[in-house]
């Protein structure tokens, strides 16, 4: 396959991420799948295109608009993103040569806008190429939120945020780490198989790994890897999942026996760990509001070999109502922005918006509101986000307190606070333990 061809692929797959709204891992996944005659070096330079143009679109949309006559966003939609494509390479892809970065998008422009459009191509990147150390950014000591919006690629309300909460030279630290390739984490399958074991015979197949320091079932795969393609992987003997989600289950307390109720389960991570740790022995019920994501949950516990999950197609906010059994623990690891994995989510950042913050808090009182009655006495509800925001981690623990006084925090997470003592509601973070943004609480109620 040729590189332009690779660049066609790309810019069909970022046009719809980022004007159809299209989520582009899944939609990279099925281009890839689709297109046989890929190796695996054309696999890799589609995958950075998309992902890196997608993730950047804020700062290339910031110096496209320095050197276009006509701003980016009054571009004809293909135009534009071709510009962000080929933008990308020059700026941020040492490898690709200016020209290749430019003629390349002259022949896209070609191919798929308006006639003429190439030389509108052509003009405004042969200008960012020749200008590029003319390039001007908001000041960072008067504005450091425009600054790092822009320099970092964020939409501003995001660093706002994080600059109120952290100051700016943490809130640099999170813009930073969540632009970086993200980490790829296995659980292990410790109903077949130990972490030695399998990190042994994951090296036998030429993959190095590294073990977690917080997970104990958790290994980082280093290098490149194909996972579909490792006896391993077909033998059910891992699953991905990241590190820091991980961690819940460690601490979650479910043993042999117990009846257990994973509120918004799909597509089941979570939730085979849970089972992994009951050593697939009492029940597990699965819900969520979609019928096609519950299908996930299924053939990852069939690949894993667990019996014990029954799925249900269910709203967490009226599960109470038919279902009127007690559980030793309750998982709701609910909705949310999901600002601790952006690093993840090339997409994510452009799909979220300062309004959702408050709707989706609302929607996890409801959840937490249902999930408590769901409890037995003395038994467990574990809340979780993969956020970093308050109004839906520190702030929906203080309104749960506030409203269930039968429930206490259980100081029994793995992480000391300021005191030196064990917490019952943690933060992961980048700054901190080098994870994903994760909050954990553990409630118990009382007997």
């Amino acid at each position: 396959m040729t590189k332009d061809k690779a660049r066609s692929i790309a810019l069909e797959v970022i046009y719809q991420v980022l004007e159809e709204g299209a989520y582009a891992n899944l939609l990279l996944d099925k281009a890839l799948f689709a297109c046989k005659e890929l190796n695996s070096r054309d696999k890799g330079f589609v995958t950075e295109l998309v992902y890196g143009t997608v993730r950047q679109k804020g700062a290339l949309d910031w110096v496209i608009n320095q050197f276009a006559k006509q701003k980016i966003e009054k571009q004809e939609a293909w135009v534009r993103n071709i510009l962000r494509l080929s933008a990308y390479q020059l700026l941020y892809l040492d490898k690709v040569p200016p020209s290749a970065a430019i003629n390349e998008g002259v022949e896209l422009a070609k191919e798929y806008a308006f006639e003429g459009s190439g030389s509108v191509v052509n003009g405004i990147l042969r200008n960012i190429d020749r200008k590029r150390e003319q390039i001007k950014y908001p000041d960072k000591g008067k504005n450091p939120a425009a600054n790092y919006a822009v320099r970092y690629s964020y939409p501003q309300w995001i660093v706002e945020d994080w600059l109120k909460n952290y100051g700016r030279k943490d809130a640099e630290k999170l813009c930073q780490y969540f632009n970086e390739p993200a980490k790829l984490w296995i659980r292990t399958n410790s109903l077949k198989v130990s972490r030695e074991e399998l990190k042994k015979m994951l090296a036998d197949e030429g993959v190095e790994t590294k073990e977690s320091l917080y997970a104990p079932l958790g290994l980082e795969i280093l290098g490149e890897v194909s996972l579909r393609n490792l006896e391993t992987f077909k033998k059910g003997l891992f699953l991905v999942q990241d590190e820091s989600s991980m961690i819940l289950g460690t601490v979650s307390g479910v043993k042999p026996g117990m009846k257990v109720l994973d509120i918004c389960a799909a597509p089941g991570g979570k939730t085979t760990h849970l089972a992994q740790l009951m050593e697939n022995q009492g029940e597990i019920i699965a819900c969520d509001i979609h019928r096609h994501r519950l299908e996930l949950i299924k053939e990852n516990a069939e690949k894993l070999g667990i019996e014990i999950i029954k799925t249900r197609l269910q709203d967490g906010r009226s599960i109470g109502e038919d279902l009127k059994d007690e559980f030793d623990v309750v998982l709701l690891d609910a909705p949310c922005s999901g600002l601790g994995v952006l690093g993840r989510r090339a997409d994510l950042r452009w799909k979220k918006r300062r309004g959702d913050i408050k709707e989706l808090a609302a929607l996890q009182k409801e959840l937490l509101a249902q999930a408590q009655s769901l409890v037995k006495k003395g038994g467990t509800l574990i809340y979780s986000t993969c956020t970093t925001t308050k109004e839906e981690d520190e702030q929906a623990v203080e309104w749960f307190l506030e409203n269930y006084e039968e429930f206490a925090l259980d100081p029994h997470l793995p992480f000391k606070g300021e005191d030196g003592r064990n917490v019952g509601a943690y933060k992961l973070s980048p700054l901190k333990e080098g994870t994903d943004g994760f909050f954990i609480a553990l409630f118990k109620r009382g007997e």
